[in-house]
């Protein structure tokens, strides 16, 4: 069994471990193995809001530029209804650098249409959150090896099954960075420039980022059942509880998105949570402690047991911690409530 974290990521650690000593995971786990070479990589969110649904071909201005020069490594489609009862579509795309990604901006033409004053008028508003984590500054869970998903799609492979998970406070664990730091957010809310219809957030120290997946395309009858019936409606209070009320225990904005397939369009077996939170205390304290995850993982803890350890549900996730100085949120024609923007107040843009 193999540390989650690479090698060439190890320092000598001054924050302690929360693994138990002789610790031996409840069931095997992996995590993505990237290059030693990886420095700063890119995960992209572009979204497009409507009062009505949305076809997919409104976000087309976006992905249609996916194909060009300097196109994102991976990308996937997903769509939800948010607390406002508006529609979202939105396109997650992943680059090997910043580099990579500022020149598909410029050379796919992005930029300008992004910039152009048309964003501002019509039905649609738009958003586009950015965020450039270190390599050392995220960390991934898989409970396949043989299904990469989000920043994984970047990496050489998998590693071994690995030791650090089954237990609270795994997560900072496999976070190379958080051997020699506490990675404590900021307390206060971040500054925003409003142009016409623009506003563009300033960073947060520390911004945590997790986004959570499920895929159970490949369980059958009895497994499938259970999942939809007893352990999805679990999940999903729990990511509206974090949407609606997330933000009296540091969750900043919570999504429940459900995949579509990038050619078809169609709705897939797949769905995953994408969370904002103040820092990562604030995350890892929402885990351990409250109501709602806790019957999560007491609902999934259920379902492999009575299963018997043997699921074909898959399970990932990828957590990250990112400096001020590395995001970019930016909000077009969009209601107040939108991703975070709820952080500063105020009317619809």
């Amino acid at each position: 069994m193999e540390s989650a974290i690479p090698a060439h990521l190890r320092v000598a650690r001054r924050c302690p471990l929360a693994m138990p000593d002789d610790h031996q995971p409840p069931f095997p786990a992996w995590t993505a193995r990237f290059s030693s070479l990886t420095g700063q990589v890119v995960m992209a969110y572009f979204g497009i809001q409507a009062a009505t649904a949305i076809a997919p071909a409104a976000l087309h201005a976006v992905t249609g530029r996916f194909s060009s020069p300097y196109a994102p490594a991976h990308w996937d489609l997903a769509a939800y209804i948010d607390d406002a009862g508006f529609h979202n579509l939105v396109a997650i795309a992943y680059w090997p650098s910043p580099q990579q990604f500022e020149r598909w901006k410029t050379s796919s033409l992005f930029s300008a249409w992004w910039h152009a004053a048309e964003r501002e008028a019509g039905e649609y508003g738009y958003f586009l959150e950015v965020v450039s984590p270190q390599a050392d500054s995220f960390e991934t869970i898989f409970s396949d090896r043989a299904s990469p998903e989000g920043v994984a799609s970047l990496a050489e492979g998998m590693s071994g099954e690995m030791q650090e998970h089954g237990y609270w406070g795994s997560a900072r664990d496999r976070l190379p960075r958080a051997q020699i730091d506490a990675l404590s957010g900021s307390a206060t809310a971040p500054s925003a420039t409003r142009t016409g219809k623009r506003v563009v957030l300033a960073g947060r120290e520390n911004l945590c980022l997790i986004r959570s997946g499920q895929d159970w395309s490949a369980t059958q009858q009895q497994e499938r059942q259970k999942y939809l019936s007893e352990v999805e409606p679990v999940l999903r209070e729990g990511m509206h509880f974090l949407r609606d009320s997330g933000h009296t225990i540091g969750c900043l904005n919570c999504r429940y998105m459900q995949v579509l397939d990038v050619n078809s369009h169609a709705l897939m077996e797949k769905t995953f949570g994408l969370a904002h939170f103040s820092d990562m205390a604030a995350l890892e304290l929402w885990a351990k402690s409250h109501p709602t995850h806790v019957a999560i993982f007491g609902g999934f803890m259920r379902y492999v047991q009575e299963l018997n350890f043997n699921i074909a549900l898959r399970l990932w996730h990828e957590i990250v911690v990112v400096p001020a100085t590395a995001q970019h949120f930016e909000y077009i024609n969009c209601h107040a409530n939108t991703g975070l923007l709820r952080q500063i107040g105020g009317e619809s843009l």
